[in-house]
């Protein structure tokens, strides 16, 4: 790998032992996807996956002492994933010893987040995109962020530029103000290697149509075709709702960090099918394949017939507009089944800033009065919990899906069974 004269400098160790590592850690990285070179990341803000004192991590602890000790702190403030813990989510007297064993180190970690450069005392989201959360990166610009559901999204919607970095590295990145230069960083490794076509008599489920796409294309650029007809040709409030849960399925259920989609996606708009391989095969979607695909899911729950004790949407964090289409949409459902409540205890999440700006409308009570619980958790970090697993946790996410044992329903069938209840 060339480096300029400044990172040489850095690597030969001017700015003492712990800096010269970071370097050459990120070296290594680099050399192992064949980087070149590095280049500065331009973006203000970085994003960290690392958001849990889990009492295991104790190498991260004395590293992160280590960096702070030596004043290697990041050059960006940076967003983090949820915190792990709301004591207004259900859980039952066991489960809270058990959270309380797990996350022991909880409050050490945050304050270690703190001096090292968290944006913000609320800044714990895995959506960092959204723009109540203050952490929106602009097109071109290059990232050192982690998080698979926030970089496909950074990546695709946005037009940002990033690579799936792991936790740590991420920092590292953060820290030394530049990383090496492959892959979604660059021209080429934009380009798609997969032609997907949307044939679907109606829209598709976001989840479902994410999971379908990356557990074929796994870790490659799909080029969407057809999506729009569903979703329109403009970045509004709908389409990038749709897209950030869309994208998280690609990102969870294959390794996608970047997509194109035709006539909507910044890239697709001007550059259009000249992104696509020449030679890229064809994935035809249509009603029958995503049935094929949600009906291949495995339910890994010990009775199967058991009824749910909690349902969980939010994964990724809610935007403000689906708190407010959802709150409407309960609202409704529960007219019509009769009841006043939700049946089934239900908890959506989104990030802190959102939830913030969501208590200034009048959905906010409105959502209070069916019962629903509105969080800012982290639901995959709740489920983590041994006793979590043995509940039958219902979820429309396929990012939650796919990482724990909550069991998978369409947004409608979830809507149903939360409002009327499960027979």
């Amino acid at each position: 790998m060339i480096l300029t004269k400044e990172q040489q400098a850095l690597l030969d160790g001017e700015q003492g032992e712990t800096m010269a590592k970071i370097v050459k850690t990120l070296v290594m990285y680099g050399e192992a996807f064949g980087a070149e070179k590095m280049v500065p990341i331009t973006n203000e803000y970085g994003h960290t996956v690392i958001s849990f004192g889990i009492g295991v991590m104790t190498p991260v602890y004395e590293l992160y002492d280590r960096l702070l000790s030596d004043q290697a702190v990041s050059k960006q403030k940076f967003s983090a994933d949820p915190r792990p813990l709301d004591r207004n989510v259900p859980s039952s007297f066991l489960q809270n010893i058990v959270f309380k064993f797990m996350y022991s180190q909880q409050e050490h970690y945050e304050e270690q987040l703190r001096k090292l450069g968290l944006l913000s005392e609320d800044a714990y989201t895995c959506a960092c995109y959204l723009p109540e959360v203050g952490n929106v990166p602009a097109r071109g610009e290059i990232l050192s962020w982690a998080e698979s559901s926030a970089v496909v999204y950074a990546n695709s919607v946005l037009g940002a530029r990033c690579n799936r970095n792991s936790g740590i590295i991420e920092l590292m990145g953060s820290i030394a103000g530049f990383v090496p230069a492959f892959g979604l960083l660059t021209d080429e490794g934009r380009k798609a290697d997969w032609i997907v076509e949307i044939r679907t008599e109606k829209m598709p489920e976001a989840q479902i149509l994410g999971s379908a796409i990356g557990m074929k294309v796994l870790d490659q650029v799909p080029y969407i075709k057809g999506l729009n007809k569903w979703i329109g040709s403009s970045l509004d409030d709908s389409a990038c709702a749709y897209l950030k849960d869309f994208g998280a399925a690609t990102a969870s259920n294959g390794s996608v960090g970047l997509y194109h989609i035709e006539n909507l996606t910044p890239e697709a708009v001007d550059h259009g099918e000249a992104l696509i391989r020449e030679n890229a095969p064809t994935y035809i979607i249509d009603d029958a394949e995503l049935e094929r695909v949600k009906n291949s899911y495995p339910c890994i729950w010990k009775d199967l017939s058991a009824k749910p004790k909690l349902c969980f949407m939010g994964c990724p964090h809610m935007t403000l507009k689906q708190l407010t289409d959802w709150t409407l949409r309960v609202e409704e459902a529960l007219r019509a089944a009769g009841n006043k409540k939700v049946q089934i205890p239900t908890v959506f999440t989104s990030a802190p800033g959102v939830i913030e700006a969501f208590k200034g409308t009048e959905y906010f009570k409105r959502l209070e009065q069916t019962g629903i619980i509105l969080s800012y958790i982290c639901p995959l970090m709740y489920m983590n919990n041994p006793l979590s697993k043995k509940m039958p946790v219902i979820t429309s996410s396929n990012k939650l899906r796919t990482y724990t044992s909550a069991r998978f329903y369409a947004d409608e069938e979830i809507l149903t069974m939360i409002t009327k209840g499960v027979q």
